[in-house]
């Protein structure tokens, strides 16, 4: 049987507590970062959405200004 210091089973129990914080950390980043990977598709999601709807807008102001005619050359002048 081994006769184990004092020190030797304080620096066991601050390094289990080490250990122990270092994986609430490890878990509590990976929740993190799983939280963070959804939002990112929701952003993309809604940022493709978001030039689709400019791409439309474009295409139907560009209709509407095809549709007006051209000025008469004597209403460039004035």
């Amino acid at each position: 049987m081994h006769n184990y210091s004092d020190d030797m089973i304080s620096d066991f129990h601050q390094l289990s507590e080490k250990i122990s914080q270092l994986a609430d950390l490890t878990q509590s980043l990976r929740s993190e970062n799983a939280d963070l990977r959804i939002k990112s598709i929701a952003l993309a999601a809604e940022n493709a959405e978001l030039t689709r709807r400019m791409q439309e807008a474009h295409e139907r102001v560009a209709a509407l200004l095809e549709k007006i005619p051209a000025p008469e050359p004597d209403e460039e002048a004035a």
